[in-house]
């Protein structure tokens, strides 16, 4: 699972953003202004390459906020 879903930053991600975009999902924000420091991102290939699923793992900005994503978006499913 991706911790930006709990992170302070996740509205402001440049990272995230970008991994918003390769899950083809709607966008936090369409101008992200926070570069964060050291995301480390897991690319799962699924499906022979047909099917890729992106999860940053760890960074070093990180700053817990727990359920950030989920208050943003209150009626939506979180992602996982």
């Amino acid at each position: 699972m991706c911790i930006c879903i709990h992170c302070h930053y996740v509205d402001r991600c440049t990272t995230y953003h970008a991994v918003e975009a390769q899950h083809q999902q709607p966008h936090l924000t369409l101008t992200p202004d926070f570069e964060p420091q050291g995301p480390q991102i897991n690319v799962n290939i699924r499906n022979g390459g047909t099917e890729m699923e992106w999860d940053v793992v760890g960074c070093q900005s990180f700053q817990e906020e727990r359920n950030k994503w989920a208050r943003l978006r209150p009626y939506e499913a979180v992602p996982t």
